[in-house]
């Protein structure tokens, strides 16, 4: 019997390599944008909601709120989103993808579906849906526990 725990199999470390892969091949493909997956979430949530709040859309990307604020302040040094206190809370920050920041998200779109299908690739189509259905299955399961911790 092994004295070690065997992390090869277990699932936390399949999927943190899992992410580590889809990170980097995410990165190869939008290379010319100089943009990482976190950013390309937010600037797509802002052009679906403008005007939302700090906090609110760090939930909606699933991004710590500790660190949020420097993400944002480098979208903002580049000119992609917007920052603004809301009028009726001085406290809470409200954000925008600039005119700018939607562009980029939109010539991105092409890069990010490659990134995205060379993630799935090595899977067969019904294995490549599967893997999404368990995934977001996995997601939705803990994320009550998440939000409660």
């Amino acid at each position: 019997m092994a004295k070690s725990f065997n992390f090869i199999e277990a699932p936390g470390h399949l999927i943190r390599r899992a992410q580590q892969l889809a990170v980097a091949i995410f990165m190869e493909e939008t290379a010319g944008f100089d943009v990482t997956p976190v950013q390309f979430a937010i600037l797509n949530a802002l052009m679906d909601d403008p005007g939302e709040d700090q906090i609110t859309l760090s939930g909606r990307v699933a991004f710590d709120p500790a660190t949020f604020g420097s993400v944002i302040g480098r979208l903002e040094a580049k000119g992609w989103v917007r920052r603004a206190a809301d009028p009726g809370d001085k406290r809470r920050k409200l954000l925008w993808a600039t005119e700018e920041g939607a562009e980029v998200a939109l010539k991105m779109k092409r890069a990010v579906g490659r990134a995205q299908q060379r993630i799935v690739s090595p899977l067969e189509p019904a294995e490549q849906e599967q893997l999404s259905l368990l995934l977001s299955k996995i997601v939705a399961a803990h994320q009550g526990a998440a939000d409660e911790a």
